[in-house]
């Protein structure tokens, strides 16, 4: 049966002057049906000027993204009655937020960190896709090209499945807090685009792409990890994973030492985990800058210069931790264990990639090839 449902919308229209504001509409639909159909009862029979962008109405073109209820999502598969529960667990009693009759409206804005356009409209091309064209977002092969097309084995492609999986919907975009911070950062759906291309046998240009990206100071490790793209992403790509894919095969496969220090960071932060089992803050700093070594650290001319330009960290560092953990890094008790795992991780011939997207979050087959593995040797 037909549910009453509050729409809290926020609206802007920038050919009135006026700036951007909130209206609220109610809307009579089964909990089944999805908040764009809501949005859409609005625009049909009362108010023709909402403007929302939309097409196939199955989570398939990616053109509907919104926030709902503060996060980003596509208003196409979210169902109105979910997204109700959802408004009166987030918002409660909240001024302005609450209808008259107790029950919290659904709260629908356009995505972030993207000009908006018109009301739940923003500009894909000023943002989005302006950062998957600075990836190079297609082949380049080497050599000449083959009589007819290219053949690739099915099982290469396994890898890149969930990276092609994207659907360009732009919510991981505005998701994402590095972009909060740095507008100039490439962003999660364009390294993850990137990655595609990276994983691709056909593709010759990979160490080129990842040197490219590695060297940018908005590139693959501008990253913070905070996991907003995996959360909120409907298809399951998990950018940030591409992205961790990309530091891998860049700092692992092709040991690019970039001005960014990302290189030195990860051979720091690998080696005091394999040395004492926790982080030694202490160290981080000069180890990331001496490429993982604390001798190249203390001993490298453009080394020692980061170190003294970072003098500032280093106090707060001290401060943080205490004087007597900076020098005196207390190893675990049984640390033993821990180089066991890293010298049996180090002993086999390739790397061995976990792709959710094709095994599933429990990864049993890949679980069994592991353990299998590690009986052999």
């Amino acid at each position: 049966m037909a549910e009453t449902y509050a729409l809290k919308i926020r609206r802007y229209d920038p050919e009135s002057g006026e700036p951007a504001y909130w209206q609220e509409f109610n809307v009579e639909l089964e909990p089944e049906r999805s908040v764009l159909d809501g949005i859409l009862q609005v625009r049909g029979d009362q108010d023709g000027s909402l403007a929302i962008r939309c097409s196939c109405q199955a989570a398939i073109c990616g053109s509907c993204g919104v926030k709902i209820n503060g996060r980003s999502r596509l208003a196409c598969n979210t169902l109105i009655g979910e997204a109700a529960e959802d408004a009166q667990r987030r918002f409660g009693d909240r001024d302005g937020v609450t209808t008259p009759d107790g029950t919290a409206s659904i709260v629908v804005e356009p995505m972030g960190n993207m000009p908006v356009l018109k009301d739940l409209i923003v500009d894909m091309d000023a943002v989005h896709w302006k950062k998957v064209q600075r990836v190079v977002p297609w082949l380049l092969p080497d050599g000449p090209p083959p009589q007819r097309e290219y053949i690739v084995p099915a099982e290469s492609m396994i890898d890149i499945t969930q990276a092609m999986a994207c659907i360009h919907c732009g919510a991981c975009v505005s998701a994402c807090l590095s972009l909060e911070v740095d507008p100039e950062f490439v962003g999660p759906a364009a390294l993850a685009k990137a990655y595609r291309f990276v994983g691709d046998p056909r593709d010759g240009q990979a160490e080129s792409r990842l040197k490219d990206l590695a060297e940018d100071p908005h590139g693959i490790y501008d990253c913070t990890h905070c996991f907003q793209c995996v959360e909120v992403c409907p298809k399951d790509v998990a950018p940030m994973d591409q992205i961790m894919r990309l530091r891998r095969r860049a700092t692992d496969d092709f040991e690019i030492k970039d001005g960014n220090n990302g290189y030195g960071h990860e051979q720091a932060f690998v080696r005091i985990i394999e040395k004492w089992g926790t982080l030694h803050e202490g160290q981080m700093p000069v180890r990331s800058f001496g490429q993982g070594s604390m001798v190249r650290g203390q001993t490298d001319p453009s080394a020692v210069k980061q170190l003294l330009v970072s003098a500032g960290t280093a106090v707060n560092t001290v401060k943080k931790v205490g004087p007597r953990k900076v020098f005196l890094h207390p190893r675990l008790p049984d640390q033993k264990q821990v180089r066991r795992i890293f010298k049996t991780i180090e002993s086999k011939d390739e790397r061995l990639e976990l792709n959710l997207y094709i095994v599933g979050e429990s990864g049993e087959d890949e679980e069994g090839a592991m353990a299998e593995g590690s009986q052999e040797s």
